[in-house]
């Protein structure tokens, strides 16, 4: 059944259908006169520049200085460039959406789509020099490019702004004007092609000689005036002063048709119409003035008349045609929007479409329709869910999409995920193509942007509301956006608590994550608000993000209040240096005396550096104690402990370290008996503690010397008689040991006579002193002198079985029968009384 649904802009191209799509009208202001105009327009619905056209005749009005307006497709102006530079060659568009201007000198600059100045560079010194007559701006893999025809003929390009120029072949010839020439991009490499006469010259930047093409034309003509390549730089559109048409493959192998359009005067431009469906080129479009020809590879053709001033902007899926009052796209018609809406379609789909409508009106005739195409359900379905990403009228839209819902209740299983994408997407695109955007993308172009770029357009032209929107209804991360609009506030909000308000207000929600306040922070400092930027690091969480920001705008008291609060050490040795750095001695001093843990750090830092300056801190704080370890580790260092005995003694009793000064007072009076040691009994005793002086003295027999240390010194008895018994059995003067154990009761007990003599292999006189120890030590000292009949008897004594069975397993006494009986008989016997 026909179906005529939306199909009145569609025209015929043999074989194929074309549409024109309306898009939103630009307002343009009254003072613009686009007949005058040179006019730059951005792909993907971007930005469009005009200025003044130098060439044409035009009535002045106003300032004569020449400007470059800015506008965004509605035809709001959102900036203007005063150009202030040399003869303005070429404008056009990079993928970043900036503004790229050409001037005569071969200097580039780079503009945003608010006019402000981004970068600038130059082509080459050659060209600078020879000065240049035309440019292209054009897209690589590598970015967005600029190539140059100079007045010599020579032709050089830059792949971007960070790579070198390039130049191309000489041209021969080059005295011979070309009429034109176009830029082609294969994969990373970019070439020229110029028109000359009847023929077409490649220049590519490996070869030395370029390479020419002749003869492409079967008809007469002179020369070819126009070149235009498609969109993906596969095809390629020849046409020449008679007006003739050539269209094949862009390395001009292939020839698809030659044409002629009957016109003799020069096209304004031509442009591919990509295809939606396969990303090929069917046809051009040439503008004439008042005048639109479509042509396709089959040589057919389709015109229409229009406003004598129109601009062409080739897209990846049409052509964007700009009047000063109309806004429109020619496309290849899709495929499934034609299999829907063509005149007598069978299509699965256009009787699917007609039994939602039928359903809708509670007709009989749904079900008939639904039978002829309940065998292909699914692939209904898939058409009328893609052919509504196609459309840009939002009732089209929502009547695809009921189809879809309808007919997916007749398949079993389906999955939604498709249908919801879709659904998803064309909210977004509906709310991009609103005339309050002005962002009039197709579906095939959102898919090719990816949602990420999309956001970040919008959050540039400062659409922060409809960004997060968006975001959220995409299910992509929003705190990106939320700080791009807090630098906005930062920069163009002159009250710092209103400011910190508004951002507090914004990323109180729990829902957001990944926010930084210290980004925003930063911001703010580079724009010269301090106070802003310390008031909003006071809400970022993360200490480590907050105090290399505080360093930097010289915020040292906050910088180390928070850095101690978070107790990350490294994080406070930063902060000390930087301090250390920018910071008087004094200054620094009185910033971290309130901070106990980075004044100690700082201490470290400073006893490994820097010790006068270590010094410097202890005399401000009045750290007497701190001055004495000062001092002395200093005197240690350079061998003068003893002179600097009385400063250390006066600063341990000035800081109330009673015990300290008196330990130097003593260790003074030391010193002095140790050198009237030294010059009496020509020995070292320099350096030895009170032990070891005693010991010494001991050793040389003094013991009058040692006496009169202990009693000096308090050396504990214990200890001098300890000292007395080594020196005399070291010494093996027994008498005298024998005469100090019966001098009094010793006081470490008689274990170490018994100890001393043993070690020096005297049993007889370590018997003497076994008998004056402890009952339960007894046995075993007599084992250890190997005095086992003594040790027999004693354990007998004692009614010790354990120390007579120990006895009992000594080798000496295995192989002496005598003592073996003996033992046995003093184990029997006390378990006989048991």
């Amino acid at each position: 059944m026909p179906i005529m649904y939306n199909t009145g802009e569609w025209f015929k191209v043999r074989p194929d259908y074309y549409r024109k799509v309306e898009l939103p009208t630009p307002n343009w202001p009254l003072d613009l006169e686009l007949e005058y105009m040179i006019l730059a327009a951005a792909p993907y619905g971007g930005p469009l520049a005009v200025t003044r056209d130098t060439t044409k005749l035009v009535p002045v009005k106003g300032s004569t200085r020449p400007m470059i307006r800015i506008f965004d497709t509605t035809g709001k102006e959102t900036g203007h460039i005063l150009w202030n530079h040399g003869k303005l060659i070429a404008m056009g568009w990079s993928d970043l959406e900036e503004l790229i201007c050409v001037q005569e000198n071969a200097t580039v600059f780079v503009f945003d789509m608010f006019g402000r100045e981004k970068e600038s560079y130059c082509i080459g010194d050659e060209a600078s020099v020879t000065k240049i007559v035309e440019a292209k701006v054009f897209q690589s893999s590598t970015g967005t490019g600029v190539a140059v025809l100079t007045t010599s003929g020579r032709v050089f390009l830059k792949q971007n702004s960070t790579k070198a120029e390039r130049q191309l072949p000489d041209i021969p010839n080059s005295s011979i004007n070309c009429s034109c020439w176009d830029i082609v991009t294969e994969g990373r490499n970019s070439y020229c092609l110029l028109g000359r006469d009847r023929e077409i010259i490649k220049l590519f930047p490996d070869e030395k000689l370029p390479t020419i093409t002749a003869n492409l034309f079967e008809k007469p003509h002179d020369r070819i005036i126009k070149i235009s390549v498609s969109y993906n730089h596969q095809h390629l559109a020849l046409y020449t002063n008679t007006g003739l048409l050539w269209m094949g493959s862009v390395d001009m192998r292939q020839k698809y048709c030659e044409f002629d359009t009957g016109r003799k005067d020069m096209p304004l431009q031509i442009e591919w119409v990509m295809n939606i469906d396969n990303s090929e080129s069917d046809a051009v479009v040439i503008s004439y003035p008042s005048y639109l020809l479509i042509v396709n590879r089959k040589a057919d053709r389709s015109d229409y008349h229009y406003d004598p001033v129109l601009f062409l902007v080739a897209e990846m899926d049409g052509v964007r045609i700009i009047t000063p009052t109309s806004h429109e796209m020619i496309q290849r018609l899709p495929k499934c929007v034609e299999n829907i809406f063509a005149v007598n379609s069978q299509e699965p789909a256009s009787y699917l479409f007609e039994a939602q409508k039928k359903f809708e009106e509670k007709s009989y005739k749904s079900d008939e329709y639904l039978s002829m195409c309940r065998d292909k359900m699914s692939l209904a379905v898939d058409e009328c869910i893609e052919a509504a990403s196609y459309e840009f009228c939002p009732e089209t839209q929502k009547s695809l999409l009921r189809t879809a819902h309808f007919g997916k209740g007749f398949i079993l299983n389906h999955n939604p995920d498709e249908y919801m994408r879709i659904m998803r997407i064309l909210r977004v695109l509906n709310t991009l193509r609103h005339e309050r955007i002005g962002i009039p993308l197709t579906f095939k172009q959102f898919t090719h942007l990816n949602p990420e770029v999309i956001l970040s357009r919008l959050v540039y032209r400062k659409h922060y509301a409809v960004a997060i929107q968006v975001a959220k209804h995409l299910n992509l991360p929003e705190s990106w956006i939320l700080e791009h609009w807090a630098y906005d506030k930062v920069l163009n909000d002159s009250n710092d608590a209103e400011v910190a308000r508004k951002i507090t207000e914004k990323f109180k929600n729990p829902s957001v994550e990944g926010i930084s306040f210290c980004n925003i922070a930063t911001k703010a400092h580079q724009a010269g608000r301090d106070e802003l930027a310390t008031k909003l690091l006071e809400l970022e969480p993360r200490t480590a993000l907050r105090v290399p920001l505080l360093i930097k705008m010289r915020k040292f008291d906050r910088a180390v209040a928070s850095a101690t609060q978070s107790g990350d050490t490294e994080l406070i040795t930063q902060v000390l240096l930087e301090m250390k750095m920018h910071m008087m001695l004094s200054n620094l001093h009185m910033t971290i005396r309130d901070h106990p843990l980075a004044l100690n750090m700082y201490k470290k830092i400073m006893r490994e550096s820097n010790r006068a300056g270590l010094y410097g801190i202890y005399n401000t704080e009045d750290d007497q104690k701190a001055i004495a370890e000062y001092h002395f580790e200093n005197a240690i260092e350079t061998k003068s402990l003893e002179s600097n005995l009385s400063p250390i003694t006066n600063a341990y009793t000035q800081g109330r370290c009673l015990l300290e000064a008196e330990l130097c007072t003593d260790y003074s009076r030391l010193l002095k008996l140790q050198k009237t040691f030294e010059s009496k009994y020509n020995n070292i005793f320099s350096g030895l503690s009170v032990h070891d002086t005693i010991l010494e003295l001991l050793h040389l027999g003094q013991l009058n010397e040692a006496e009169k240390i202990r009693n000096g010194f308090k050396v504990p008895e214990r200890r001098f008689w300890w000292l007395r018994i080594l020196t005399l059995s070291e010494h093996q003067r027994w008498d005298e040991l024998e005469k100090l154990a019966k001098s009094k009761k010793s006081p470490i007990g008689y274990d170490p006579f018994v100890d001393v003599c043993l070690k020096q292999h005297n049993a007889t006189e370590a018997r003497k002193y076994i008998q004056k120890c402890r009952d339960n030590r007894k046995v075993h000292w007599y084992i250890r002198a190997n005095l086992l009949d003594d040790a027999i008897d004693c354990a007998l004594e004692q009614k010790d079985i354990h120390s007579l069975c120990e006895i009992k397993k000594k080798e000496d006494v295995v192989n002496d029968g005598d003592l073996l009986r003996k033992v046995c008989n003093c184990i029997a016997a006390l378990e006989s009384r048991k």
